[in-house]
């Protein structure tokens, strides 16, 4: 008779240097206390969390597969052996929720081929948290990850979100990478119409967290560094 299979937890963590219990539920410290096998993007990131959430958990007991960029899409499959036998398996983000904006999707989706029940557990979501801060339509809103780099191809795609906004009232959510974050601001301010609102919302959950709304007209006369800090922008035209 085969073994009951063993669930896929996805284990949400801190967004950055934040304690992790004042930002995560107690029911991520039970799944992290029972659960040996992992799957995450970085091995050094994931002990780092599990220890600070359990700090008496054996590290050495602990087995890991990395799911990156660089993962073969043919090793996905093999990293749910353990849940075939009836082995719990959880998946951790570097930083947020698992599968959203996140290789551990690719995980998700191999689960549910294999008949794995997953387990999606309650934790922070800068992409959600930034939306309930902006004052935006939370009804109707699309996050679409990265812009490019090219200044031309970017501004060209400022303006189709823009459109996009304004003719589906719907707040257009993306990121950029954090050294860059001041180029994208300054690309927003030139490139928006002046009446088009921008949000950015940097060091969600952290001591330093900044969130603000407002056109991109007023945003001309403020002042802010986002250099190297993990921030949301939207994009809302009504």
């Amino acid at each position: 008779m085969k073994p009951q299979k063993g669930n896929l937890y996805l284990i949400p963590c801190p967004l950055g240097e934040t304690p992790p219990l004042e930002v995560l539920p107690l029911h991520i410290k039970k799944a992290v206390e029972h659960i040996d096998h992992y799957i995450v993007e970085h091995e050094k990131n994931a002990r780092r969390f599990i220890k600070s959430i359990v700090p008496r958990k054996s590290q050495p007991d602990l087995q890991f597969k990395l799911i990156n960029k660089f993962t073969d899409e043919s090793e996905i499959p093999k990293m749910l052996a353990p849940c075939l036998e009836g082995i719990d398996v959880g998946v951790i983000s570097d930083a947020g929720c698992p599968g959203i904006a996140d290789p551990g999707a690719g995980v998700v989706e191999q689960a549910h081929l294999q008949g794995v029940k997953v387990v999606p557990l309650v934790g922070p979501s800068s992409i959600l948290m930034a939306m309930m801060a902006s004052g935006f339509n939370g009804q109707n809103f699309a996050f679409n990850g990265y812009l490019p780099i090219d200044k031309r191809e970017r501004k060209n795609a400022i303006k189709r979100l823009e459109k996009l906004s304004a003719e589906y009232d719907q707040s257009q959510l993306f990121i950029e990478t954090p050294y860059r974050n001041n180029q994208m601001l300054e690309s927003l301010i030139t490139t928006l119409q002046p009446q088009t609102k921008i949000c950015v919302a940097c060091d969600i959950t952290l001591p330093s967290e900044f969130i603000k709304t407002d056109t991109a007209e007023n945003w001309k006369n403020k002042k802010v560094d986002l250099n190297k800090r993990p921030t949301l922008f939207i994009v809302h035209k009504q």
